[in-house]
């Protein structure tokens, strides 16, 4: 039987770790989390695996809080708890023989605790590139889709298109 395979990824770790992402937050974090959260969904769809992002409210006030954003699960730790431990927690919770789970984090004390615990851990590097190469090969798969598709009897601007486009892949 084929695993289950789960991406478990510190929001806040990856954003500070990809320069896209970093340079953003230090002007509009709101929008930082977004575009990963936009990216992750893009991740979800072209690999078929759960998605989930921990972002660290460990020095806010309040209780742990849960959506569902572009089909990827979105966790904002509750006070006093760290983005590490929930994600410690996650892996305890979800592990089991059919399901593999790996952890988006460059936290190297956090890298080896989860992969104590049964996860693989990806550095925020290496799922950035691992992205990097998904945004190119979907574009690639659009280009071709574009090319051999006959063209639409009505015809539409380049906006109107897209925002079709950004409907039909659920963003």
């Amino acid at each position: 039987m084929k695993k289950k395979n789960i991406l478990l990824v510190d929001g806040y770790n990856v954003i500070g770790a990809w320069a896209e992402l970093r340079q953003l937050k230090n002007e509009r974090l709101e929008e930082a989390r977004n575009l990963l959260i936009e990216r992750m969904a893009e991740y979800k769809a072209y690999t078929g695996w759960r998605v989930i992002i921990v972002f660290d409210a460990y020095l806010t006030s309040g209780i742990e809080s849960k959506l569902k954003q572009h089909d990827v699960e979105v966790l904002f730790t509750r006070e006093n708890e760290t983005a590490d431990e929930r994600i410690e927690k996650f892996v305890a919770e979800l592990i089991e023989r059919r399901v593999q789970i790996h952890v988006a984090t460059s936290d190297y004390t956090e890298q080896w605790v989860i992969f104590a615990q049964g996860a693989l851990r990806k550095s925020a590097r290496e799922l950035e590139i691992e992205m990097k190469n998904i945004l190119t090969s979907i574009s690639g798969e659009v280009k071709n889709y574009k090319e051999e598709r006959p063209s639409s009897k009505i015809p539409l601007s380049p906006e109107v298109a897209e925002q079709f486009e950004k409907w039909r892949r659920g963003l």
